[in-house]
This record gives C-alpha cells, sequence and structure tokens, in this order.
C-alpha cells in the first residue's frame, strides 16, 4: 500500500515500516507461513533460491537460507523471544555471510491496525556496523513488497 521510510538511526539500528491493505491478523498469519516466509527472502530473479524452515513457538528457530546460487547461499538463524499473535514478534537472529563471518542482531516485528490496514515495522538493533547496517536496507523493500503481494492470492482469503 504504501512504504514507510527506511530509517538508520545514530546507533547501528534499522527500521523499515510499511502500511498493508490487510488486518493484522492476516499480515501476520501471512509473515509466519511458509509461504510469507519464502515470499519474505524470496527475490524475481531467476535461479534465486530460498530453503525457510520454521518452528514458530518460543525458543523455536526460523532457519532460512538465500541466495543466487548453491554455492552463494546467506543463512539466517532467527531465535523467537516473543511471540504475540497478531502484535509482536521479537527473534535473536545470527546472520552468516557468504564469506562465513557471522553476526547476532534482535529483530522486532510490530503489526498495528490503522482502520482496515495494519502498520506493519521491522526495527533490527545491534549490528556490528553502520555499512552492515546499510547493507539491510537495500533487500527490504522488496521483502515487504513480496509478502505484501502474497496477500492478494485468492488461497489466502
Amino acid at each position: 500500500m504504501s512504504s514507510g521510510p527506511l530509517e538508520a538511526a545514530r546507533e547501528p539500528r534499522l527500521r523499515f515500516e510499511r502500511l498493508i491493505a490487510a488486518a493484522p491478523e492476516r499480515v501476520f498469519d501471512a509473515f509466519t507461513d511458509p509461504v510469507g516466509q519464502d515470499e519474505f527472502y524470496g527475490q524475481d530473479a531467476d535461479g534465486w533460491i530460498v530453503d525457510s524452515r520454521c518452528d514458530l513457538r518460543v525458543g523455536g528457530v526460523w532457519s532460512v537460507s538465500f541466495g543466487p546460487s548453491p554455492d552463494e547461499l546467506y543463512h539466517h538463524r532467527h531465535v523467537f523471544a516473543v511471540i504475540d499473535r497478531p502484535r509482536r514478534i521479537l527473534m535473536a537472529p545470527t546472520e552468516t555471510r557468504l564469506d562465513g563471518s557471522s553476526f547476532r542482531t534482535t529483530v522486532e516485528f510490530t503489526f498495528e491496525p490503522r482502520g482496515a490496514c495494519t502498520l506493519m515495522t521491522m526495527v533490527q538493533s545491534a549490528f556490528p556496523s553502520e555499512d552492515l547496517r546499510d547493507e539491510h536496507t537495500v533487500g527490504l523493500p522488496n521483502a515487504f513488497d513480496r509478502l505484501e503481494r502474497s496477500l492478494d492470492d485468492p488461497g489466502r482469503r
């Protein structure tokens, strides 16, 4: 529906929000189901790989590998700290990069009602550097676009 600003705070923190034309329950459920999780990490490029597995419970793990080829995959391992359907998800991700290095952050997603819509907000904190934070701003608009488009699938209604 509409994109919110990408916010790069003084600390290595990133905030992105999107107003989505669906109720919070629908957006939350889309984000936490296998199709929505694949969409969130997907790309429109041919050959793009997403392998997502999720144990949606506090203490459970959402593990996702994604990238342009089997030899070039990023690996994210999110541990769920809070699941408050349909309002909030708090995770502790460990991200492993192509060179094998890794880092940990904290990610919070909120789903706030705005009339017939939902303001979905993601705040990711504790990046080890501003460069890594800024690198994450590149894919977020596409991630939210793809998740939002998945809600238009007639099978999701």
